[in-house]
């Protein structure tokens, strides 16, 4: 049976190879165990799948390679800098939606990383991952994003964007930071097939995913596929890894990249790593603004402001 996933994924673990302890098992509970009638019980529904899901699409841009004036990296970083919350509200919209709001959004964002420069004092560039029923979908988000349209006036062509088929296992899903270090991305591309690379992905896929799992560090991973309007597509080959990890420092991380069993086989072309900053585009956590005279208190209240419909009988407070 396949183990492809809703969410795009294309691997699962089918077995474990954890044994429990004896001393450990978990005693079946007595069957005169009641309840305690005090307190009433309420049955909750399981949160259902977003009706957006079905394709994961990965999305890079840099800055100065879409910059059509030219300007310098200090000036470049603060003209992005101020259009940074047009974005973050941009993807909220999108995000936010229900039987009776915003219903026609067809785009989730699953999360949006502002690339840093190597000494950390600059946003260089932005990873974004997008979900959706079909690529048309996010390529009309990305025609109104307000950081391209700031960059190339809506004109997406030199924006590159893959499938992404991220893997499940939850070795690969610890939080950022983690007590090791900093969120760091690596983003790596293939040789091409004429320099002889030949079956090198497939060969050493397992040995990479066994390196990925043991090193207890990455936030997600996955291999980046040729964008393809449907997912099945025979066309929609592999040609890269998008790996986001904790490091140490700038140092750890090329290390983590680089003793990777694909980049030591030789697969890759080009490796990029870079620490990012990850933005809040669901909109979902609230903290108060403590650099401010009067923080913000009301989470309600806040939510109005960023244009949340918290009269909605559907969104519910509690």
């Amino acid at each position: 049976m396949s183990s492809y996933s809703s969410d795009s994924s294309d691997y699962s673990p089918k077995e474990s190879d954890y044994e429990p302890e004896d001393d450990l098992l978990i005693e079946p509970m007595p069957d005169e165990y009641e309840v305690d009638s005090e307190f009433d019980s309420q049955e909750l529904n399981p949160v259902p799948m977003s009706k957006n899901a079905g394709n994961r699409f990965i999305v890079f841009f840099w800055d100065r390679l879409l910059d059509s004036e030219k300007r310098e990296p200090v000036e470049l970083h603060e003209s992005r800098i101020m259009h940074t919350e047009d974005h973050v509200l941009y993807c909220r919209q999108f995000n936010l939606y229900n039987e009776t709001f915003n219903s026609d959004s067809m785009v989730d964002v699953l999360w949006s990383r502002q690339v840093l420069s190597s000494d950390l004092t600059r946003v260089i560039g932005q990873a974004l991952c997008l979900e959706s029923t079909k690529l048309s979908y996010a390529m009309d988000f990305l025609k109104k994003e307000p950081l391209l349209n700031f960059f190339t006036g809506g004109d997406i062509s030199e924006v590159p964007i893959y499938r992404w088929r991220q893997y499940r296992d939850y070795t690969m899903m610890v939080d950022d930071g983690n007590n090791y270090g900093y969120p760091c991305m690596s983003l790596t591309f293939d040789e091409d097939a004429e320099t002889g690379v030949g079956n090198i992905r497939q060969e050493t896929n397992e040995t990479h995913l066994e390196y990925l799992m043991r090193s207890e560090r990455v936030i997600a991973a996955g291999p980046l596929h040729l964008c393809t309007e449907l997912k099945d597509d025979p066309s929609s080959i592999p040609v890269g890894d998008l790996i986001m990890f904790n490091a140490k420092d700038r140092e750890d991380a090329i290390d983590f990249v680089e003793e990777d069993p694909l980049a030591v086989a030789g697969l890759y072309k080009s490796m990029q790593v870079h620490f990012y900053n990850n933005l809040d585009v669901t909109g979902k956590f609230v903290a108060e603004h403590r650099l401010e005279e009067e923080p913000i208190h009301d989470m309600k209240e806040y939510l109005e402001m960023s244009g949340y419909p918290t009269s909605d009988e559907e969104t519910p407070w509690r």
